[in-house]
């Protein structure tokens, strides 16, 4: 059974995790995603700790399902906290104007959109 949304706790500095909770029926499900996880999810890195509300808050849906999905999986044992590490997240598919992933090289449009993602993540 799926869980429901419950509350959001806040920033963990010490643990370097997002904490919020969830519900299993009238049960509170302590839950909490990690730093590193939700930067993967948002495809980001190094996101300040003050601004990982706003982050949360983003992802939401997307973190909730996750937890949801590991509490279904795993036992229920009262007391459990669930954790999500980077190892949860699912990566993205390679870019279809990756040319070693579509095995043919990129035509002179995609070269210059790719050119300009690189620039400006160079910027950044």
């Amino acid at each position: 059974m799926p869980l429901t949304r419950d509350r959001i706790i806040g920033h963990d500095n010490e643990r370097l995790a997002f904490r919020f909770t969830m519900l299993n029926d009238a049960d509170t499900v302590e839950c909490q995603i990690s730093d590193a996880a939700m930067d993967e999810l948002g495809g980001v890195k190094g996101t300040e700790s003050m601004a990982r509300q706003a982050q949360f808050l983003s992802l939401r849906d997307t973190v909730e399902s996750i937890a949801s999905d590991i509490f279904d999986k795993g036992p229920c044992v009262k007391g459990q906290i669930v954790r999500i590490f980077t190892k949860h997240v699912q990566k993205l598919p390679p870019s279809l104007t990756d040319p070693v992933a579509t095995g043919s090289e990129p035509d002179a449009s995609q070269a210059a959109s790719l050119r300009i993602i690189a620039e400006t993540r160079a910027a950044q």
